[in-house]
């Protein structure tokens, strides 16, 4: 204890001595000296001078003057430069932690109200009966068989396509008046038998496992352009789903403008080319042999069911695309399609001028 007293109260006579001489324009060693004896006396008061600089509060001070002949001469002054970088460092905002704001308890981070267990416990009810009745729905979608008596009004909408005709509205860009809107259609057949596909997410509620039933159309033509066939499909699709006269399939083909959903592309896949040209008319004049894929028929089927089909299946059962393509058209807020209606293309007009449809409404405004 005593050692510490002395060292202490010499330590303050030193600071003492110090700022008297700093004010008074001298070096921190007293007048002029000998660097010799500067150099020895100094070698004591090392510690105590440490002891001070570290003490003392980061202030920009002046640097001794010492008028000593290598003092004098021009250089750089290392003690400026670690008093400014004190003086910096300890100029800096001191780091705080902040603080739990009072006014975001009972929130999550997105800003969304907490619940109680017994609300919660409420949500997760709803999102599972949610989930249950969305399940049902789609078995019960899946579980449809379409009557013998539907597939044959389905191909009477598509034997309309047959023949050159004029299918402006079934594409992008093009005009009535543009020639390159026709196309020469030779057959569009749709296959009396279903198929019936077993899905792997399609449980019903009495746990079976249930079929979704699906056509396959087959369409031969000479050319085609972008969207048709899937415009050709949903054209046949909405008609023959609202019991739409078949007579607007072709006023499609005509002048007037039509809105046309196109259907999902996942089941379109083109099958084989055919050369029936070729081989009725060049095969046989320059002596070769025909070209045609009967021969190869069982591998053909083989490689779509198990390279195609089923992918196109396996798609259908994760993502519903044609679930959601019909659940959007039936739920479309727009009067483009009103022309499936008793109506026709004349119900579509009145709705985009603004008029109503009903001619009750008409008379009772007039």
């Amino acid at each position: 204890l005593q050692g510490e007293e002395e060292a202490s109260a010499k330590a303050a006579r030193a600071e003492a001595d110090v700022d008297q001489n700093v004010k008074g324009g001298k070096g921190v060693g007293g007048g002029k000296r000998d660097p010799k004896a500067v150099n020895e006396d100094t070698k004591d008061e090392k510690t105590e001078e440490a002891a001070i600089i570290v003490n003392e509060p980061a202030v920009a001070r002046p640097a001794p003057v010492d008028d000593t002949p290598a003092a004098t001469a021009p250089k750089e002054e290392p003690e400026a430069v670690v008093e400014s970088m004190v003086d910096s460092s300890a100029s800096l905002p001191i780091k705080q932690e902040p603080e739990a704001s009072t006014a975001n308890k009972g929130t999550t981070p997105s800003g969304k109200p907490l619940l109680s267990p017994e609300e919660f416990d409420r949500q997760q009810r709803l999102r599972a009966a949610t989930k249950k009745l969305r399940n049902a729905y789609v078995s019960a979608k899946r579980a449809y068989r379409i009557p013998e008596q539907r597939v044959k009004r389905i191909q009477d909408a598509l034997s309309k396509y047959k023949g050159t005709k004029n299918y402006h509205n079934f594409t992008i860009q093009k005009t009535f008046r543009d020639p390159s809107a026709k196309r020469f259609i030779k057959s569009f057949i749709v296959n009396p038998k279903p198929i019936l596909i077993k899905g792997k997410g399609g449980e019903g509620n009495d746990g079976d496992v249930v079929e979704t039933e699906w056509l396959s159309m087959k369409v031969h033509g000479q050319s085609f352009m972008m969207h048709q066939i899937r415009k050709m499909i949903g054209m046949v699709a909405l008609l023959v789903r609202c019991g739409s006269d078949l007579s607007t399939l072709d006023a499609s083909m005509q002048e007037e403008k039509f809105s046309i959903p196109k259907v999902p592309g996942l089941g379109l896949l083109l099958e084989r080319p055919v050369f029936d040209s070729y081989n009725d008319i060049q095969a046989p004049k320059h002596g070769r042999g025909q070209l045609r894929f009967d021969k190869y028929e069982e591998a053909m089927e083989e490689f779509k069911q198990r390279e195609i089909y089923q992918r196109i299946f396996r798609e259908e059962e994760e993502r519903n695309e044609f679930g959601r393509f019909f659940n959007h058209v039936d739920n479309f807020k727009e009067p483009y399609f009103l022309y499936v209606t008793s109506k026709g293309l004349e119900a579509t007009k009145r709705q985009r001028n603004g008029e109503d449809a009903a001619p009750g409404a008409v008379n009772k405004e007039s």
